[in-house]
């Protein structure tokens, strides 16, 4: 089986707008198969403070990182970065002064559409900036928007914050801790990190004792490899799968892998990713379903786990003499695609 037969691209999802009624879930990669999904990572959505103009939002700068705790972050404030938080304000853009009354005094309070476009239009290319130039689309940060919300609204507050977040797909936004810029912007987990589900797609993080989609087995650092520049995917899946393989072997035993029914799976980073500079991807094991998707796991798979609610069950054992190689990614007993 060659590496492109075994290899298995995570299932990642891209981020619906945050606080909004509905969460689109994309994947940002799936399994490489003739019903492969494509990409199309969407940013981070339009949040409402709940705050009339607090002094937190009201004189939050470039560079600043905000906090809260409630739902409308009525309870919005400022926090050193090195804390843990939800946003970085990248950027502050007036809306009083953009020409005609849309905005003008007396205006009705934007919806969650048009602040998404506000948000594409500005709060896109000034996160680029503000990153220069070095924003991973790709990567565990989305795009993100704060207004004051319509009570800040009515006491005519017209200033609007974007900046950088790290959105969940359900809405949820997970903390932060640094600055972005001074950080590596890979999707990657530390190992041992499980993988939420819901309808055989992958969510956010969640105790391995919940049902998740995969856990997490090691982080790869492709620049050590590469230090010379940017790997093809062909490249990298040649060093993934060995690596990989390896990290499985370590992290469940020589035989768990196979024993446990489980497909490895790991990420590729594309040129985008690695011109703004990440180089970190996951090795990961989860469960394949046919129907395309990830099986429901219950437990570390450094136990006993359930698949779908039942034990999984070992395929025979190889007869005895027999020398196979490291099972390959995806390898049960027999070749399977």
């Amino acid at each position: 089986m060659s590496a492109r037969t075994t290899r298995r691209v995570l299932a990642a999802v891209a981020l619906g707008a945050v606080l909004a009624a509905l969460v689109t879930v994309v994947f940002s990669g799936g399994f490489k198969s003739e019903t492969e999904l494509i990409s199309h990572p969407s940013t981070g959505g339009p949040m409402s403070t709940g705050a009339v103009a607090g002094t937190a939002f009201g004189t939050a700068g470039v560079g600043d990182c905000l906090t809260w705790t409630k739902d409308d972050a009525s309870d919005l404030s400022k926090v050193d970065c090195s804390a843990k938080h939800l946003f970085e304000v990248a950027a502050e853009v007036d809306l009083s002064v953009f020409p005609g009354t849309e905005f003008g005094p007396g205006s009705r309070f934007p919806g969650v559409l048009r602040f998404s476009q506000l948000r594409d239009e500005h709060c896109a290319p000034a996160v680029n900036e503000y990153l220069g130039a070095r924003y991973d689309p790709h990567g565990k940060y989305s795009v993100g928007l704060i207004n004051p919300g319509e009570a800040g609204w009515a006491a005519g507050e017209r200033t609007v914050r974007c900046g950088l977040q790290n959105s969940g797909t359900t809405g949820t936004l997970q903390p932060i801790t640094g600055t972005v810029s001074g950080q590596d912007q890979s999707k990657a987990w530390p190992a041992g990190t499980c993988i939420g589900i819901n309808q055989n797609v992958p969510t956010d993080p969640v105790d391995c004792a919940e049902a998740h989609a995969f856990e997490a087995i090691s982080v790869v650092d492709l620049g050590a490899k590469f230090p010379d520049g940017f790997p093809s995917v062909e490249d990298q899946d040649k060093y993934l799968e060995e690596t990989c393989t390896q990290a499985s072997n370590e992290y469940l035993g020589a035989d768990g892998l196979r024993n446990k029914t489980l497909t490895l799976f790991w990420d590729n980073l594309d040129l985008t990713s690695w011109l703004a500079g990440s180089r970190k991807v996951n090795c990961s094991v989860g469960k394949e379903v046919d129907t395309g998707g990830f099986a429901s796991i219950v437990n570390s798979t450094k136990g006993d786990i359930l698949i779908n609610g039942a034990p999984p069950v070992a395929p025979p054992p190889l007869p005895e003499g027999r020398s196979l190689p490291t099972p390959l990614p995806g390898a049960g007993p027999a070749p399977a695609g």
